[in-house]
Order: C-alpha cells, then structure tokens, then sequence
C-alpha cells in the first residue's frame, strides 16, 4: 500500500485525473520518472534563489505530462518558498496582441499567484499584509519604540524598501504604490486599499483612473508587463520569499494564430524574455512553458519560424533521444516507459482503495493484463498516452469496486486480450509480461 494519501487529497487527485486534467495538489503521491527532467529544474530553481535567472521549454506531445511536470515543479517551489504565477495562453491571452492579449496574460498571471500559505492563487493581498507585518516585527525587536515613533520607523523601512525598486524600469510607480498601500493600511481604509491591489493586478484601464483614485500616473499595459512581473519579483525577494517562478502553458496558441505577422510579435517577445534571461538583466525570476513538438519546431508558424529564436534554441549536432543535454533551453520529455506506467497504475489502484475504504482486488498479474491490453491497442505505438492509460485505469477501478461480482477479463471483454494480442504467439506474450515485471 502506498504512503496514506489524505482522503481530501485523494478525492481530488482521482477525480482530476479522471476528468483528463492536472490536479494542482497532491501531485507528489503519484509522480514517477522525470528524476533528470526534475533535478535539472530544481538546479534552475536554486539559480533563481541566489539572485539569477531561468528559462525553459518544456515540451511533449499531448498527454504525455507537460502540464503535470510544470504543477509538480509548481508545488515544489512555493514548498521552497517562493511565489509561483501560472497561466494557459488561449486565443484571448497571448504575450502580444491589438486587443489586450497580453495585459490578459498578466492578470492571469497574478489572478493565480501562489505560495506555500496560499497555494490556490490569489496571494496578493497575503503576500503585502506579511511584508508589512514583517516589518513591524523586525522594528519591534530591535527598538523600544511606541506609538507613533514606530509608526515612523515602520513606515522608514517601508519606503527604504520602496526606493530599492525605483532604479528598475517604472520601478518608481511600482514603490508609489506600495507606499500608498502602507498609508492605506495603517489608516485602515479598505477601499484605497482594494484600488491599489488592482492597480497591481493591471485592472485599471486607463492613467486618469489610477491618477484620480491612487495620484499614479500610470498603468500595466500590453507593452510593459513583462517588466512589471520583473519588479514583483525583486519586491516578492525584499519581502522574505525565495523568487518567483512564471508558468505558462499551451504555447501551442501562439502557434495557431493565423496572422504571421502577430505570431511574430508574440515570438518577439519570447526572445525579449529570452535575451533577458541569458544577458543577467532578469534576476530572482524563472521561466518554464509547456509547448507540444510541432509548435516549437514547425518552421513556418511554430517557435523555429522566428529564426532569432532558432539560432538560439536549436539543438547541437550531438543531442538524440538517447543522448539529451539537459542543460539545453529545450527539455523534451519521452513517454513514460512501461514499467514506469506499472509503477503508476499501482499508485492509482492503492489510492482509490484507500479513498473508498476498501482492500484492492486487482493483483500483479491483473496490472498487468490491463497494461498488455492498452499497449497492443491498434495504433497504441504512436498515439497512446499516459493521461488516457491513466483515465481507463481510474475508469477501471471504479468499475471493479462497483461491480465485485465481476472479473477484470469480463470488464475488458472475454475476447479482449487475443484481440490486443494481435497475433504474438504465447511465448511473446510471455515475453511482453516479463518486460513489465517490476
């Protein structure tokens, strides 16, 4: 039986993977394989922490846990102690656009920014209350100030703060903001409050706005942004966290826009992030995007179209399949093997025992009966994926639990396994069984 999973962690985590989604907790019970995959973006990730920067594809085709290795690197990090913002481009949020595409990205971003004590998104407002109260703290130990005297101070060491970020590209708007936010905080006015998380989130439309309602002259836009996300993450670094980790997946949008000369507007600003990255101008910041093959590689509308973004991503003369450099910008992820996907489906079939209080009747040889089945599927070679052997294994599972009366061969249907067999002989059958054991 595997490690006791919590009957709430359970639940979501089989349902998730039923419905053919990523659960966004509890990933750590059923993660197998990726060792090298995730130690090289834990090296990242420890790079981030001491002030530099990261950047990386992630890619694979569909199904085969792109998004499921980003959310488990998303767990780890707000563990590690940083804040983690993540988004799925769609045709209405992109990193460029006419019609606000890429201020949609942003909100997103922020809409889902989370930390170890918040790890639904939405942290913001956590995040600034426990800068403050940190502050308080520190001028409390180390002064016997009362009243308004540490009033003064707490509010010295606030705008000492603030002035560290005005030297970084609209820096200075950014500290304005924070300094009104204290102001708001200590006077308690929840609505000023409320207007600078917004201005924040890149919710004001226009400068008048914001210039009447906080005395900023000025907004988050499509053209400013990224450099916006590069301030949150020196503010997030002053106020006690380790970095920020930016995740943004289904860059295959980027790859279906129609208009060339939009995708390379996007492609532009993948290369601006890129460069930044590479050139030390971003610190305390890394990135991780999920993307399938063919919209990295197609050279007409994929990543590779952008030859600036080519020259740089390309792989070497020496890189294979076999033989993966993964300190390369791009990782590619193979499917996970057979015996990977035993080890999986063991997992499963323990955590829906243990969710529904019941001892699992499925043995050794039943895994791997349904395994032998999957994988000789017509077509399985080159089109089966993790996520669907995993949604027909939960499918399975609860069939059989609902179902006791009946056996495995009777659900997979008596003449099931000499159809998957596809003509082997016994003794290769034998052989496939013997490949599994674990």
């Amino acid at each position: 039986m595997t490690n006791r999973v919590p009957p709430r962690i359970a639940s979501i985590l089989i349902n998730a993977l039923k419905g053919g989604v990523v659960p966004r907790v509890g990933l750590e019970y059923i993660t197998v394989g990726r060792a090298q995959e995730i130690a090289a973006i834990l090296h990242d990730i420890d790079m981030v922490a001491d002030g530099g920067a990261s950047f990386r594809f992630i890619v694979g085709k569909y199904g085969s846990g792109k998004s499921f290795l980003l959310q488990t690197i998303r767990n780890y990090a707000t563990a590690k102690g940083f804040a983690v913002v993540d988004a799925d481009l769609s045709p209405e949020r992109r990193f460029a656009g006419t019609k606000g595409q890429g201020l949609a990205t942003y909100k997103e971003l922020l809409q889902n920014l989370s930390t170890k004590s918040k790890p639904d998104g939405g942290a913001l407002p956590l995040i600034l209350e426990k800068w403050i109260s940190g502050i308080q703290a520190t001028v409390k130990a180390e002064t016997n100030l009362e009243g308004d005297d540490f009033d003064n101070q707490v509010e010295k060491q606030i705008y000492a703060t603030a002035s560290s970020l005005e030297g970084m590209v609209n820096g200075f708007e950014f500290a304005k903001a924070i300094a009104t936010y204290w102001q708001a905080y200590k006077e308690g006015d929840s609505v000023k409050k409320s207007n600078v998380l917004r201005w924040f989130r890149g919710e004001y439309v226009t400068r008048r706005d914001a210039k009447a309602d906080l005395g900023i002259n000025f907004i988050v836009t499509d053209d400013n942004w990224y450099d916006f996300l590069k301030i949150i993450a020196a503010f997030l670094v002053s106020a006690g966290y380790q970095g920020l980790l930016v995740l943004i997946d289904e860059l295959v949008n980027i790859f279906k826009i129609p208009n060339s000369i939009t995708r390379a507007n996007n492609y532009e600003k993948i290369l601006t992030l890129y460069n930044d990255v590479l050139q030390g101008k971003a610190k305390h910041i890394g990135f991780l995007m999920g993307a399938t093959p063919q919209c990295i590689e197609d050279r007409y509308k994929g990543v590779f179209s952008y030859e600036a973004l080519k020259s740089r991503l390309a792989e070497g003369h020496f890189a294979t399949d076999d033989l993966k450099d993964l300190s390369a910008p791009i990782i590619k992820l193979q499917m996970l093997t057979q015996e990977e996907m035993y080890v999986l489906v063991e997992k499963l079939r323990d955590i829906h025992a243990d969710l529904y209080n019941y001892t699992p009747t499925l043995k050794h040889e039943d895994l791997l009966y349904f395994l032998t089945v999957e994988y000789n599927r017509v077509g399985a070679e080159t089109h089966i994926t993790p996520r669907e052997i995993i949604r027909d294994f939960i499918e399975l599972t609860g069939i059989i639990h609902q179902n006791p009366h009946m056996n495995l061969e009777a659900i997979l249907g008596s003449n099931s396994f000499e159809m998957a067999k596809g003509g082997l002989s016994d003794e290769e059958i034998h052989a496939d069984f013997v490949e599994f054991e674990i």
